[in-house]
């Protein structure tokens, strides 16, 4: 009980550590937190200093942070803003990823599982990165931003879709009814909580806000667990449920005042990125296999190999989402911030290491290309755009990252 303990206390010092070192290298380039949460964990982990372990208790925390992420992630999107041409582009834009990257995993590996598992995972984008270098750099509500968020959406939603059709365990038919059962129940909420004004309930949470009630936090709080155990009942990732939770609270609370509604996602954010998040990143560098990356000279060679399939998997056709008229710069700009790409990164690999299709030392040349992803793309992607510097201030956003 004390290691157990222990090893949640030296995550949560690494977690409060993390955004400090960031704001310190933020005067230099605005590197994402995520990296440092990631770094710091493999440094207290096992594969360097052994001061913290995954065990039972902190993964359990660590799934319920990366399912919060994927709420967060959902409740930011407003999709009033990027439907129309901007999602069918990026609608578009994520199909022909998902070819080239499965096809470019069926390359690599000579394993149809691994394949697919290695090419889903070059489809995906962490929206949650790249909203709050946009947000910074005064690009979120323009229309590249508007591009930019559409496709990092359909980096995150589709990957979802990936895995609950092919790495379910059921046949692709089977898999794609139980898919659709899922979305009718999750659309048929949508539909219903968008169509009433809900008056009772924003009375509620107006009057809680400043309680020990917190009814917004805990009704939110609660959809998200109740579509998690829905998802997983079905034998579907749980992270489809969690981002469907977060789409759903948005609507919910669409009618309360304004003032109310930034209250909430600022309480709702300090339960996400203020605990949960970051204990997920912090564990995902405690149990990273740095030794089977560093003993594998084929697995060094994949990191490098993995961020240029990154770039064309992902950022070419990102680039063609890109606003009418956009210059070359913005196009390139976009499918930089497109390549972007990690919470999904890390668990699909995991996925793919749990079944044993993936080896550990390929799930972390992947990871590892993730995480160069996030330091590097969205840094060159800023430097593109007109008018804007990259050295920009962090400040805190939807997924504790600068």
């Amino acid at each position: 009980m004390l290691e157990d303990v222990t090893s949640l206390l030296v995550i949560s010092a690494v977690a409060v550590a993390a955004p400090a070192l960031a704001r310190l290298a933020g005067k230099v380039a605005p590197i994402p937190i995520v990296v440092f949460e990631i770094l710091l964990g493999i440094a207290v982990g096992p594969s360097i200093l052994g001061w913290a372990t995954a065990n039972d208790h902190v993964e359990l925390l660590s799934e319920f942070g990366l399912a919060m992420l994927f709420f967060m992630a959902g409740n930011e999107i407003d999709f009033s803003q990027i439907s129309g041409r901007p999602l069918r582009r990026a609608s578009i834009g994520w199909v022909g990823s998902l070819v080239l990257g499965i096809g470019i995993g069926l390359l690599l590996f000579p394993s149809m599982e691994a394949g697919f598992i290695v090419g889903i995972a070059l489809t995906t984008t962490a929206l949650g990165t790249i909203m709050p270098v946009l947000r910074d750099a005064g690009q979120l509500t323009t229309k590249f931003g508007t591009s930019a968020i559409a496709v990092g959406a359909l980096g995150e939603f589709g990957p979802l879709l990936a895995i609950s059709l092919f790495l379910s365990g059921r046949r692709p038919a089977e898999a794609l009814v139980v898919v659709i059962v899922f979305a009718v129940i999750t659309v048929g909420a949508i539909l219903v909580a968008s169509r009433r004004r809900h008056a009772r309930l924003h009375r509620l949470v107006t009057a809680t806000l400043h309680t020990s009630g917190q009814f917004a936090v805990r009704i939110a709080l609660f959809v998200v667990i109740a579509l998690v155990t829905l998802s997983i009942a079905m034998g579907l990732d749980m992270l489809l449920g969690a981002f469907a939770a977060g789409v759903l609270s948005r609507v919910v609370l669409r009618g309360a005042s304004k003032g109310d509604r930034h209250l909430v996602e600022s309480k709702l954010e300090a339960v996400a990125f203020g605990f949960l998040v970051p204990i997920f990143f912090v564990t995902t560098g405690v149990t990273f296999d740095l030794a089977a990356l560093v003993s594998s000279t084929t697995a060094l060679l994949l990191v490098p190999a993995f961020l240029v399939a990154l770039l064309v998997v992902r950022g070419i056709p990102g680039a063609f989402a890109a606003p009418h008229g956009a210059a070359v710069r913005q196009r390139v700009s976009l499918g930089l911030f497109s390549a972007t790409g990690l919470p999904l990164i890390v668990a699909i690999t995991g996925i793919g290491v749990t079944e044993g299709v993936l080896s550990a030392a390929t799930a972390a040349a992947l990871v590892g290309a993730g995480m160069l992803s996030c330091l590097l793309f969205p840094l060159t992607a800023l430097s593109l755009l007109p008018g804007v510097s990259p050295r920009v201030k962090p400040k805190a956003s939807m997924d504790g990252e600068a």
